[in-house]
């Protein structure tokens, strides 16, 4: 009978756990899903959603002031909306929504929750409500966030603040 030196042992221990581990990883994710709880949903996309819903709706504020010394504001929102858009994960892409069913008919007044209602138009006071609220909300969602998503939340923002200053005081 052979014996087995103290080193071999120790190697083969450490592969019989390696084997095990790995084993039950795999069996975990497989059960993960079959267990029939639903997986949690990852919070960079729930976070990526929240920006896009925000971003929509500045956009449609900005299209139903209806002002050509605006268009460059709702340029801008439109650029990080795509951006945005860019960055969900494909299964969770939707189509953007056509511009004339984001924004309200012209005409229409701003709504306490920052939209327009029917019949007329966004203020600009709205509008730099709508810029200095944004731009508060960013510090909370920069916490959660991946570094490059982060990175991005910043710069828009910056626009914000800088849109809430630079609005045109009439149009």
């Amino acid at each position: 009978m052979r014996s087995v030196s103290r080193r071999v042992l120790l190697r083969g221990g450490a592969l019989g756990v390696t084997v095990a581990v790995t084993a039950g990883c795999a069996a975990e994710k497989a059960a993960g899903p079959a267990t029939g709880r639903p997986v949690p949903p990852d919070p960079e996309t729930v976070l990526l959603r929240e920006l896009i819903a925000g971003k929509e709706r500045a956009v449609a504020l900005y299209a139903s002031a209806a002002s050509e010394r605006l268009t460059p504001f709702r340029q801008r929102h439109e650029a990080h909306l795509a951006e945005l858009r860019r960055r969900l994960p494909p299964a969770d892409r939707t189509p953007p929504a056509a511009p004339s069913a984001a924004a309200s008919p012209p005409g229409a007044s701003p709504t306490p929750s920052g939209g327009p209602a029917r019949g007329g138009r966004a203020s600009l006071r709205s509008l730099r409500d709508l810029e200095r609220k944004a731009a508060a909300s960013r510090v909370r969602q920069i916490a959660g966030a991946s570094p490059p998503l982060a990175q991005l939340i910043a710069s828009m923002g910056a626009c914000e603040a800088a849109h809430a200053v630079a609005l045109p005081r009439s149009l």
